[in-house]
Protein backbone atom coordinates (compact mmCIF):
# COMPACT_ATOMS: atom_id res chain seq x y z
CA UNK A 1 0.00 0.00 0.00
CA UNK A 2 1.50 3.36 -0.75
CA UNK A 3 2.43 5.28 1.58
CA UNK A 4 -0.33 8.37 1.85
CA UNK A 5 2.30 11.22 2.96
CA UNK A 6 4.48 10.66 -0.17
CA UNK A 7 3.38 12.63 -3.20
CA UNK A 8 4.02 10.06 -6.40
CA UNK A 9 7.53 10.93 -8.44
CA UNK A 10 5.60 10.73 -11.72
CA UNK A 11 3.65 13.41 -10.47
CA UNK A 12 4.86 15.86 -8.76
CA UNK A 13 8.64 15.12 -8.56
CA UNK A 14 10.06 17.92 -6.23
CA UNK A 15 7.33 17.50 -4.03
CA UNK A 16 8.40 13.63 -3.98
CA UNK A 17 11.47 14.58 -2.94
CA UNK A 18 10.58 16.56 -0.11
CA UNK A 19 8.34 14.23 0.75
CA UNK A 20 10.42 11.50 1.07
CA UNK A 21 13.09 14.05 2.92
CA UNK A 22 10.59 14.29 5.75
CA UNK A 23 8.94 10.81 6.01
CA UNK A 24 12.09 9.34 6.48
CA UNK A 25 12.92 11.68 8.83
CA UNK A 26 16.40 13.05 7.28
CA UNK A 27 15.66 17.14 7.41
CA UNK A 28 13.55 19.35 8.90
CA UNK A 29 13.33 22.98 7.94
CA UNK A 30 14.34 25.50 10.55
CA UNK A 31 14.03 29.31 11.51
CA UNK A 32 17.24 29.93 10.21
CA UNK A 33 16.34 30.53 6.55
CA UNK A 34 17.94 28.15 3.47
CA UNK A 35 19.52 26.04 6.51
CA UNK A 36 17.99 22.47 7.47
CA UNK A 37 18.67 20.47 10.93
CA UNK A 38 19.99 17.45 9.66
CA UNK A 39 18.29 14.48 11.70
CA UNK A 40 19.33 11.56 13.55
CA UNK A 41 18.53 9.49 10.49
CA UNK A 42 20.44 11.50 7.62
CA UNK A 43 23.19 12.24 9.77
CA UNK A 44 23.46 8.54 10.47
CA UNK A 45 23.96 7.89 6.82
CA UNK A 46 26.40 11.07 6.61
CA UNK A 47 28.66 9.28 9.21
CA UNK A 48 28.25 6.19 7.19
CA UNK A 49 29.46 8.15 4.40
CA UNK A 50 32.57 10.05 6.48
CA UNK A 51 33.53 6.55 7.90
CA UNK A 52 34.13 4.83 4.54
CA UNK A 53 35.57 8.09 2.18
CA UNK A 54 37.65 9.19 5.39
CA UNK A 55 39.09 5.27 5.38
CA UNK A 56 39.70 5.32 1.75
CA UNK A 57 41.74 9.16 2.47
CA UNK A 58 43.68 7.87 5.21
CA UNK A 59 44.36 4.47 3.31
CA UNK A 60 45.86 6.72 0.05
CA UNK A 61 48.22 8.60 2.66
CA UNK A 62 46.06 11.97 3.70
CA UNK A 63 45.47 13.04 6.94
CA UNK A 64 42.69 15.11 8.71
CA UNK A 65 42.76 18.75 10.12
CA UNK A 66 40.91 21.46 11.22
CA UNK A 67 41.29 25.41 9.98
CA UNK A 68 39.04 28.40 11.08
CA UNK A 69 35.67 29.02 10.15
CA UNK A 70 36.63 32.74 9.35
CA UNK A 71 38.67 34.14 6.47
CA UNK A 72 39.48 37.82 6.71
CA UNK A 73 38.89 39.82 3.66
CA UNK A 74 42.22 40.84 2.95
CA UNK A 75 43.65 36.89 2.88
CA UNK A 76 40.21 36.14 0.17
CA UNK A 77 40.94 39.24 -1.75
CA UNK A 78 44.63 38.05 -2.20
CA UNK A 79 43.01 35.32 -5.12
CA UNK A 80 41.00 37.75 -7.07
CA UNK A 81 39.34 34.72 -9.44
CA UNK A 82 38.18 32.77 -6.34
CA UNK A 83 36.15 36.47 -4.00
CA UNK A 84 34.85 36.90 -7.91
CA UNK A 85 33.59 33.37 -8.16
CA UNK A 86 32.19 33.65 -4.57
CA UNK A 87 31.32 36.67 -3.98
CA UNK A 88 27.63 36.82 -4.37
CA UNK A 89 27.26 33.90 -1.92
CA UNK A 90 29.71 35.21 0.68
CA UNK A 91 28.30 36.33 4.30
CA UNK A 92 30.92 39.32 5.88
CA UNK A 93 31.01 39.36 9.49
CA UNK A 94 31.58 43.18 10.77
CA UNK A 95 31.21 43.76 14.51
CA UNK A 96 31.78 41.62 17.53
CA UNK A 97 29.08 42.93 20.16
CA UNK A 98 29.00 46.65 19.80
CA UNK A 99 32.26 47.24 17.96
CA UNK A 100 33.22 46.84 14.74
CA UNK A 101 35.99 44.96 13.31
CA UNK A 102 38.90 46.42 12.06
CA UNK A 103 38.75 44.06 8.98
CA UNK A 104 35.57 42.27 7.68
CA UNK A 105 35.91 38.62 8.25
CA UNK A 106 33.91 36.25 5.58
CA UNK A 107 31.99 32.54 6.90
CA UNK A 108 33.79 30.11 5.17
CA UNK A 109 32.46 29.15 1.65
CA UNK A 110 35.36 27.14 0.76
CA UNK A 111 39.21 26.81 2.20
CA UNK A 112 41.96 27.65 -0.53
CA UNK A 113 42.86 30.61 1.09
CA UNK A 114 43.39 29.39 4.83
CA UNK A 115 45.27 26.09 3.34
CA UNK A 116 47.33 28.27 1.14
CA UNK A 117 48.33 31.11 4.13
CA UNK A 118 49.37 27.50 6.57
CA UNK A 119 51.13 25.62 3.85
CA UNK A 120 53.25 28.74 3.48
CA UNK A 121 54.58 28.94 6.75
CA UNK A 122 54.75 25.32 7.18
CA UNK A 123 56.37 24.44 4.04
CA UNK A 124 60.26 24.53 3.20
CA UNK A 125 61.70 22.33 1.18
CA UNK A 126 60.82 19.60 -1.29
CA UNK A 127 61.42 16.94 1.66
CA UNK A 128 58.53 18.53 3.27
CA UNK A 129 56.25 17.72 0.44
CA UNK A 130 53.90 16.26 -0.71
CA UNK A 131 51.14 17.69 2.16
CA UNK A 132 48.19 15.35 2.06
CA UNK A 133 45.50 16.97 4.41
CA UNK A 134 41.80 16.56 4.18
CA UNK A 135 39.22 18.41 6.40
CA UNK A 136 35.80 17.81 7.70
CA UNK A 137 33.41 20.49 8.17
CA UNK A 138 30.58 22.57 7.47
CA UNK A 139 30.51 25.78 4.80
CA UNK A 140 28.33 28.51 4.28
CA UNK A 141 26.90 29.99 0.52
CA UNK A 142 23.89 32.57 0.34
CA UNK A 143 22.09 30.28 -2.35
CA UNK A 144 19.32 31.80 -3.30
CA UNK A 145 16.99 29.08 -4.35
CA UNK A 146 17.38 26.25 -1.44
CA UNK A 147 16.22 22.39 -0.77
CA UNK A 148 16.93 20.11 1.91
CA UNK A 149 20.61 18.58 1.10
CA UNK A 150 20.15 19.14 -2.44
CA UNK A 151 21.22 22.88 -2.03
CA UNK A 152 21.81 24.33 1.51
CA UNK A 153 22.82 27.33 2.19
CA UNK A 154 25.01 25.88 4.99
CA UNK A 155 26.20 22.15 4.48
CA UNK A 156 28.39 19.77 5.51
CA UNK A 157 31.45 18.35 3.40
CA UNK A 158 34.98 16.91 3.16
CA UNK A 159 37.84 19.55 1.43
CA UNK A 160 41.29 17.63 0.34
CA UNK A 161 43.90 20.67 0.17
CA UNK A 162 47.43 19.29 -1.05
CA UNK A 163 50.51 20.34 -2.60
CA UNK A 164 53.44 18.88 -4.57
CA UNK A 165 56.52 19.29 -5.57
CA UNK A 166 55.63 18.92 -9.16
CA UNK A 167 53.10 19.56 -12.33
CA UNK A 168 52.40 16.17 -12.86
CA UNK A 169 52.24 14.78 -9.01
CA UNK A 170 49.61 17.62 -8.54
CA UNK A 171 47.79 16.64 -12.09
CA UNK A 172 48.31 12.45 -11.43
CA UNK A 173 46.44 13.54 -7.10
CA UNK A 174 43.57 15.41 -9.23
CA UNK A 175 42.60 12.41 -11.43
CA UNK A 176 43.23 10.47 -8.73
CA UNK A 177 40.66 11.89 -6.07
CA UNK A 178 38.36 11.85 -8.97
CA UNK A 179 38.58 8.03 -9.23
CA UNK A 180 38.07 7.56 -5.26
CA UNK A 181 34.84 9.65 -5.42
CA UNK A 182 33.67 7.58 -8.71
CA UNK A 183 34.52 4.54 -6.83
CA UNK A 184 32.43 5.65 -3.58
CA UNK A 185 29.29 6.26 -6.50
CA UNK A 186 29.64 3.29 -7.71
CA UNK A 187 30.77 0.54 -4.89
CA UNK A 188 29.06 2.16 -2.01
CA UNK A 189 26.09 4.26 -3.25
CA UNK A 190 25.16 2.03 -6.30
CA UNK A 191 25.00 5.40 -8.33
CA UNK A 192 26.50 5.00 -12.27
CA UNK A 193 28.43 8.31 -12.01
CA UNK A 194 30.48 9.68 -15.32
CA UNK A 195 33.48 11.80 -14.94
CA UNK A 196 35.03 14.51 -17.59
CA UNK A 197 37.06 17.74 -17.37
CA UNK A 198 34.57 21.07 -17.17
CA UNK A 199 34.70 23.27 -19.48
CA UNK A 200 36.34 26.77 -18.63
CA UNK A 201 32.96 28.36 -17.95
CA UNK A 202 32.30 25.66 -15.71
CA UNK A 203 35.37 25.22 -14.22
CA UNK A 204 35.50 26.25 -10.17
CA UNK A 205 36.70 29.61 -9.66
CA UNK A 206 40.76 29.91 -9.60
CA UNK A 207 41.52 26.30 -10.85
CA UNK A 208 43.15 25.58 -13.67
CA UNK A 209 40.53 22.79 -14.51
CA UNK A 210 38.19 21.25 -12.50
CA UNK A 211 37.36 17.40 -12.80
CA UNK A 212 33.88 16.56 -12.00
CA UNK A 213 31.84 13.61 -11.07
CA UNK A 214 28.29 13.78 -13.01
CA UNK A 215 24.58 11.56 -11.90
CA UNK A 216 21.66 11.29 -13.44
CA UNK A 217 18.81 11.22 -11.28
CA UNK A 218 15.21 9.61 -11.82
CA UNK A 219 13.69 12.32 -13.93
CA UNK A 220 16.68 12.98 -16.40
CA UNK A 221 17.99 15.56 -14.38
CA UNK A 222 22.05 16.21 -13.95
CA UNK A 223 23.38 16.54 -10.76
CA UNK A 224 27.50 17.48 -9.67
CA UNK A 225 28.46 15.06 -7.07
CA UNK A 226 31.97 15.59 -6.41
CA UNK A 227 35.03 18.02 -7.71
CA UNK A 228 38.79 17.42 -7.84
CA UNK A 229 40.33 20.58 -9.32
CA UNK A 230 44.32 21.19 -10.39
CA UNK A 231 45.57 24.79 -9.14
CA UNK A 232 48.77 24.60 -10.27
CA UNK A 233 50.66 27.50 -9.23
CA UNK A 234 47.98 29.91 -9.60
CA UNK A 235 47.38 29.86 -5.46
CA UNK A 236 50.51 29.20 -4.70
CA UNK A 237 51.75 32.37 -6.51
CA UNK A 238 49.03 34.52 -4.92
CA UNK A 239 49.51 33.18 -0.99
CA UNK A 240 53.59 32.76 -1.70
CA UNK A 241 53.78 28.90 -1.28
CA UNK A 242 57.30 28.53 -1.89
CA UNK A 243 59.46 25.30 -1.40
CA UNK A 244 63.74 24.86 -2.14
CA UNK A 245 63.56 22.07 -5.05
CA UNK A 246 66.20 19.25 -4.94
CA UNK A 247 68.14 21.79 -7.35
CA UNK A 248 68.59 24.02 -3.86
CA UNK A 249 66.21 26.90 -6.07
CA UNK A 250 62.82 28.32 -5.17
CA UNK A 251 59.92 26.90 -6.95
CA UNK A 252 55.77 27.77 -6.32
CA UNK A 253 54.26 24.24 -5.25
CA UNK A 254 51.65 22.98 -7.09
CA UNK A 255 48.35 23.06 -5.45
CA UNK A 256 45.17 20.80 -5.96
CA UNK A 257 41.39 20.77 -4.34
CA UNK A 258 39.02 18.06 -4.03
CA UNK A 259 35.62 17.60 -2.27
CA UNK A 260 32.33 16.15 -1.61
CA UNK A 261 29.57 17.36 0.36
CA UNK A 262 25.38 16.00 1.98
CA UNK A 263 24.43 16.55 -1.36
CA UNK A 264 25.14 12.70 -1.91
CA UNK A 265 22.26 12.08 0.37
CA UNK A 266 19.93 13.96 -2.09
CA UNK A 267 21.45 11.78 -4.87
CA UNK A 268 20.56 8.92 -2.65
CA UNK A 269 16.84 9.35 -3.01
CA UNK A 270 16.34 10.94 -6.34
CA UNK A 271 18.50 7.63 -7.85
CA UNK A 272 17.01 5.17 -5.40
CA UNK A 273 13.95 6.16 -3.19
CA UNK A 274 10.59 5.41 -4.36
CA UNK A 275 6.33 6.19 -3.94
CA UNK A 276 7.26 4.16 -0.35
CA UNK A 277 10.08 5.78 0.91
CA UNK A 278 13.55 5.70 1.17
CA UNK A 279 15.86 2.75 -0.67
CA UNK A 280 19.37 2.61 0.79
CA UNK A 281 21.79 0.78 -0.89
CA UNK A 282 23.14 -1.84 2.12
CA UNK A 283 26.88 -0.53 1.58
CA UNK A 284 25.46 2.65 3.01
CA UNK A 285 22.74 1.83 5.10
CA UNK A 286 23.30 2.78 8.65
CA UNK A 287 21.31 -0.19 9.39
CA UNK A 288 20.67 -2.71 7.11
CA UNK A 289 18.47 -5.71 8.76
CA UNK A 290 15.60 -4.92 10.82
CA UNK A 291 13.94 -8.04 12.68
CA UNK A 292 10.48 -7.38 14.10
CA UNK A 293 8.51 -9.80 16.17
CA UNK A 294 5.21 -10.68 15.49
CA UNK A 295 3.30 -11.22 19.05
CA UNK A 296 4.55 -12.58 21.91
CA UNK A 297 6.02 -15.80 22.30
CA UNK A 298 9.03 -16.93 23.85
CA UNK A 299 10.01 -19.18 20.53
CA UNK A 300 9.95 -16.60 18.47
CA UNK A 301 12.02 -13.74 21.33
CA UNK A 302 14.88 -16.65 21.26
CA UNK A 303 14.95 -16.54 17.36
CA UNK A 304 14.75 -13.00 17.00
CA UNK A 305 17.45 -12.14 19.76
CA UNK A 306 19.51 -15.37 18.93
CA UNK A 307 19.86 -14.43 14.86
CA UNK A 308 20.36 -10.08 15.75
CA UNK A 309 23.79 -11.28 17.80
CA UNK A 310 24.89 -13.67 15.19
CA UNK A 311 24.26 -10.78 12.20
CA UNK A 312 26.14 -7.87 14.67
CA UNK A 313 28.55 -10.42 15.78
CA UNK A 314 29.24 -10.97 11.87
CA UNK A 315 29.28 -7.41 11.08
CA UNK A 316 26.02 -6.84 9.75
CA UNK A 317 23.59 -3.77 11.23
CA UNK A 318 20.75 -5.29 12.44
CA UNK A 319 18.52 -4.24 15.19
CA UNK A 320 15.23 -5.43 16.63
CA UNK A 321 12.19 -3.70 16.41
CA UNK A 322 10.64 -4.33 19.61
CA UNK A 323 8.55 -1.73 20.60
CA UNK A 324 5.06 -0.91 21.31
CA UNK A 325 3.78 -0.50 17.77
CA UNK A 326 1.40 -2.39 15.52
CA UNK A 327 3.69 -4.74 13.64
CA UNK A 328 1.74 -2.86 10.33
CA UNK A 329 2.92 0.43 11.76
CA UNK A 330 6.94 -1.60 11.90
CA UNK A 331 6.54 -2.81 8.40
CA UNK A 332 5.60 0.50 7.04
CA UNK A 333 8.52 2.04 9.54
CA UNK A 334 11.08 0.21 8.08
CA UNK A 335 10.09 0.58 4.38
CA UNK A 336 9.59 4.25 4.97
CA UNK A 337 13.09 4.37 6.13
CA UNK A 338 14.60 2.54 3.66
CA UNK A 339 16.26 -0.40 5.81
CA UNK A 340 17.03 -2.97 3.20
CA UNK A 341 16.38 -6.13 4.62
CA UNK A 342 13.17 -6.70 6.66
CA UNK A 343 12.60 -10.01 8.59
CA UNK A 344 9.31 -11.21 9.98
CA UNK A 345 9.00 -13.33 12.53
CA UNK A 346 5.61 -14.70 13.81
CA UNK A 347 4.57 -17.41 16.37
CA UNK A 348 2.17 -19.06 13.41
CA UNK A 349 4.98 -19.34 10.71
CA UNK A 350 7.55 -20.20 13.27
CA UNK A 351 5.09 -23.45 14.26
CA UNK A 352 5.37 -24.07 10.24
CA UNK A 353 8.90 -23.56 10.34
CA UNK A 354 9.01 -20.58 8.32
CA UNK A 355 10.18 -16.76 8.24
CA UNK A 356 9.56 -14.13 5.78
CA UNK A 357 12.47 -12.00 4.36
CA UNK A 358 11.22 -8.86 2.50
CA UNK A 359 13.92 -6.55 0.19
CA UNK A 360 12.79 -3.01 0.40
CA UNK A 361 14.22 -2.49 -3.51
CA UNK A 362 11.79 -4.70 -4.85
CA UNK A 363 9.21 -4.71 -1.76
CA UNK A 364 9.32 -8.52 -2.97
CA UNK A 365 8.19 -11.35 0.16
CA UNK A 366 10.31 -14.47 0.22
CA UNK A 367 9.43 -17.15 2.98
CA UNK A 368 12.16 -19.27 4.07
CA UNK A 369 12.47 -22.13 6.23
CA UNK A 370 14.44 -20.98 9.62
CA UNK A 371 16.74 -23.86 8.90
CA UNK A 372 18.09 -21.34 5.81
CA UNK A 373 17.78 -18.41 7.54
CA UNK A 374 21.81 -17.80 8.42
CA UNK A 375 24.34 -15.60 8.07
CA UNK A 376 25.36 -16.40 4.89
CA UNK A 377 22.02 -15.85 3.61
CA UNK A 378 21.56 -12.42 4.44
CA UNK A 379 24.89 -11.63 3.42
CA UNK A 380 24.44 -12.61 -0.24
CA UNK A 381 20.97 -11.31 -0.13
CA UNK A 382 22.60 -8.27 0.95
CA UNK A 383 24.90 -8.25 -1.65
CA UNK A 384 22.20 -8.64 -4.51
CA UNK A 385 20.28 -5.97 -3.58
CA UNK A 386 23.69 -3.87 -4.08
CA UNK A 387 24.35 -5.16 -7.31
CA UNK A 388 20.76 -5.10 -8.49
CA UNK A 389 20.42 -1.49 -7.31
CA UNK A 390 22.97 -0.61 -9.49
CA UNK A 391 21.83 -2.52 -12.43
CA UNK A 392 19.04 -0.65 -12.12
CA UNK A 393 20.19 2.79 -12.05
CA UNK A 394 22.71 2.11 -14.55
CA UNK A 395 19.54 0.55 -16.75
CA UNK A 396 18.37 3.65 -16.23
CA UNK A 397 20.71 5.98 -16.98
CA UNK A 398 21.07 4.72 -20.30
CA UNK A 399 17.85 4.73 -20.95
CA UNK A 400 17.62 7.93 -20.67
CA UNK A 401 21.29 8.92 -22.29
CA UNK A 402 21.33 10.15 -25.63
CA UNK A 403 23.15 11.01 -28.77
CA UNK A 404 22.55 14.78 -30.76
CA UNK A 405 24.10 15.98 -34.29
CA UNK A 406 22.36 19.48 -34.27
CA UNK A 407 20.65 22.55 -32.09
CA UNK A 408 17.27 20.83 -33.01
CA UNK A 409 17.80 17.09 -31.88
CA UNK A 410 18.91 18.92 -28.54
CA UNK A 411 16.13 21.24 -28.19
CA UNK A 412 13.47 17.89 -28.54
CA UNK A 413 15.36 15.80 -26.36
CA UNK A 414 15.44 18.22 -23.28
CA UNK A 415 11.83 19.30 -23.95
CA UNK A 416 10.34 15.69 -24.14
CA UNK A 417 12.65 13.50 -22.51
CA UNK A 418 16.02 15.01 -20.16
CA UNK A 419 19.29 13.16 -19.48
CA UNK A 420 22.96 12.69 -20.48
CA UNK A 421 23.00 14.47 -23.79
CA UNK A 422 25.80 13.30 -25.68
CA UNK A 423 27.22 16.14 -28.24
CA UNK A 424 29.84 17.57 -30.39
CA UNK A 425 31.41 21.21 -29.30
CA UNK A 426 34.00 23.45 -31.14
CA UNK A 427 35.07 24.72 -27.81
CA UNK A 428 33.55 28.55 -28.08
CA UNK A 429 31.95 30.09 -25.10
CA UNK A 430 29.37 31.31 -27.03
CA UNK A 431 27.59 28.48 -28.25
CA UNK A 432 27.53 27.23 -24.36
CA UNK A 433 25.63 30.53 -23.53
CA UNK A 434 23.57 29.15 -26.89
CA UNK A 435 22.42 25.95 -25.68
CA UNK A 436 21.90 27.22 -21.94
CA UNK A 437 18.71 29.00 -23.45
CA UNK A 438 16.87 25.86 -23.82
CA UNK A 439 16.18 24.93 -20.64
CA UNK A 440 18.72 26.08 -19.12
CA UNK A 441 20.88 23.73 -20.16
CA UNK A 442 24.90 23.06 -19.56
CA UNK A 443 27.86 21.23 -19.88
CA UNK A 444 27.94 18.76 -17.44
CA UNK A 445 31.86 17.57 -18.53
CA UNK A 446 34.05 17.36 -21.73
CA UNK A 447 34.99 13.00 -22.23
CA UNK A 448 38.62 13.32 -22.94
CA UNK A 449 39.02 10.22 -24.44
CA UNK A 450 34.83 10.22 -25.82
CA UNK A 451 34.58 9.19 -29.33
CA UNK A 452 34.07 11.84 -31.84
CA UNK A 453 30.46 11.18 -32.85
CA UNK A 454 30.44 14.28 -35.31
CA UNK A 455 32.57 16.15 -37.14
CA UNK A 456 30.60 19.41 -36.35
CA UNK A 457 29.87 21.58 -33.76
CA UNK A 458 26.16 20.39 -32.36
CA UNK A 459 25.65 24.44 -32.11
CA UNK A 460 27.24 26.76 -34.47
CA UNK A 461 27.97 23.74 -37.63
CA UNK A 462 31.72 24.98 -36.69
CA UNK A 463 34.24 22.31 -36.92
CA UNK A 464 34.38 20.19 -33.59
CA UNK A 465 36.84 19.66 -30.93
CA UNK A 466 35.10 17.92 -28.04
CA UNK A 467 32.69 15.44 -26.95
CA UNK A 468 30.65 17.03 -23.94
CA UNK A 469 27.94 15.55 -21.67
CA UNK A 470 25.05 18.17 -21.66
CA UNK A 471 22.23 18.40 -19.51
CA UNK A 472 19.71 20.08 -16.97
CA UNK A 473 21.33 20.45 -13.84
CA UNK A 474 19.80 20.80 -10.15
Amino acid sequence: MKNESITSRDVDFAKWYTDVVRAAKLADYTSVKGCIAIEPNGYAIWEKIQSILDAKFKELGHVNMQLPLLIPESLFNKEKELIEGFAPELIWTTEVGSKKLEERMAIRSTSETLFCDYYKKHIKSYKDLPKLYNQWCNVFRYEKETRPFLRSREFLWQEGHTVHATAAEAEQETKRMMDVYVWFNHEILAIPSISGKKTEKEKFAGAEYTLTCEDLMYNGVCLQDGTSHYFGQKFSKAYDVKFTNKENKDEYAYYTTWGKTTRMIAAIIMVHADDFGLVLPPRIAPRQVVIIPIGKDDKVNELTNSFNKELNDNNIISYIDDTDKSPGFKFAEAEVNGIPIRIEVGARDLADGNVTIVRRDTREKIVIKVSELTVEYITKLLETIQKDMYDRALERQKKHTYEVHNLEEMEKNLNTHPGFIHAMWCGDEACELRIKEIKGCKSRCILEDGEKIDTKCVCCGKKAKHHVVWGIQY
